[in-house]
């Protein structure tokens, strides 16, 4: 099994990009930082590479997705709690983020949703797991 995961993310401007995240309160590990890429602390063990699209198309022989016009994936990050999950939107939203899904409230999960300055769509959402349904 995997002890690790990293999501890697082509970006159009890397600076920009840390810019971006450094906002919303995410951290990087300089040890896996220069000019091309980022890796941006997720949590303990959960990492999102922010490559140059240039340093990204190192990795694959298809053509790189526009995030603004295409969805090539959506990152999905549960927090500690609802104020948590308005917080960071809220972060995003006024870093220059846009909202592209409206607030999902289900009881048992709250969900919101942004796309950050290249698009990609990131889901974060609070888990209350004791009141989901059983029927």
């Amino acid at each position: 099994m995997a002890t690790k995961i990293f999501v890697n993310l082509p970006v159009k401007n890397l600076q920009r990009s840390i810019d971006f995240f450094t906002q919303l309160g995410f951290t990087f590990n300089p040890q896996f930082t220069d000019e091309h890429a980022t890796c941006m602390i997720l949590g303990e063990n959960i990492f999102a590479m922010l490559l140059t699209e240039e340093r990204f198309q190192d990795f694959t022989k298809k053509e790189i997705a526009d995030a603004t016009k295409t969805t090539e994936v959506l990152i999905a990050l549960d927090v500690a709690s609802r104020e948590e999950v308005d917080e960071l939107v809220n972060k995003a939203e006024a870093a220059g983020g846009l909202r592209y899904a409206d607030p999902q409230d289900h009881g048992w999960m709250y969900l919101r949703s942004f796309a950050d300055l290249d698009g990609h769509q990131w889901e974060i959402a609070f888990m209350d797991e004791s009141a989901i349904p059983t029927e």
